[in-house]
């Protein structure tokens, strides 16, 4: 069905695909180096270029469905696919911190290479709505608090604070793009759910280093502090989830 959208809602997508395409640009920059590194076996180099181009590409996970099979490409874990068909990021990872050898990578980075490129063209023309942009920070964020936060996403290399941070920024970028449609009808939750963002990036604060990869490693938090860390994603996430609604009473109105 084709629907008008109102100028409001167009800003709202336009905003947010400019977002998009920023963030898959500077994907591909990052994920060059990564690739020469795991070509020429520098596994040292390899893990130390890893976490990069992750922050890119965790940022635009709450769309990653409208990538189609682009997603499970570039970011399926083990078991997530078929044994055969497992590739992207996290095979990487798993050659570099669990095997300890770049052997036979070569063809699979490239791959990832060429999937990402991909994602960057498609971004430009992706069909994207409001609804579906604030639908997707919050099942985002439903996400982590709920199997994320259990190491499970980065479970060699352990940056998963790194992808946490990355998936809040990304949520909240989308929450600031769909902003303007819900601001007449509901400004309170607005404001709360700004301030719920400013709190969840308190919460990370005191697991920020100035050492790769900028966090403290997964393995070194307790059940205590992951308990915390969910804890105030989920607040988030509970309010984020009435934006889609108000967003609809926005487009009434």
């Amino acid at each position: 069905i084709e629907t008008k959208e109102s100028p409001e809602n167009e800003k709202a997508i336009a905003d947010y695909r400019s977002y998009l395409e920023e963030n898959t640009t500077e994907l591909t920059a990052q994920t060059k180096p990564f690739v020469a590194a795991v070509v020429a076996g520098d596994i040292a180099k390899a893990k130390q270029l890893y976490p990069e181009p992750r922050i890119n590409y965790e940022r635009i996970e709450p769309v990653a469905e409208s990538f189609g099979d682009l997603d499970p490409r570039i970011d399926a874990r083990e078991n997530d696919v078929p044994k055969s068909e497992w590739g992207g990021f996290h095979r990487i990872e798993k050659a570099l911190w669990v095997e300890g050898t770049t052997k036979g990578m070569a063809p699979v980075v490239r791959r990832l290479l060429a999937d990402v490129e991909e994602l960057e063209a498609k971004v430009r023309t992706v069909e994207l709505q409001a609804t579906q942009i604030a639908n997707g920070a919050n099942e985002l964020l439903g996400e982590v608090s709920a199997s994320k936060i259990t190491g499970e996403e980065e479970r060699y290399s352990h940056i998963d604070l790194v992808d946490f941070k990355a998936n809040v920024e990304g949520s909240q970028v989308a929450f600031e793009a769909v902003t303007p449609l819900m601001e007449k009808t509901d400004p309170k939750l607005v404001k709360e759910i700004e301030e719920e963002f400013e709190a969840v990036y308190a919460s990370l604060k005191p697991y920020e280093t100035t050492k790769w990869p900028g966090f403290v490693l997964y393995t070194e938090l307790t059940k205590a502090d992951t308990r915390k860390l969910a804890q105030g994603i989920n607040t988030l996430a509970e309010n984020l989830s009435l934006v889609p609604a108000q967003i609809a009473k926005g487009e009434q109105a």
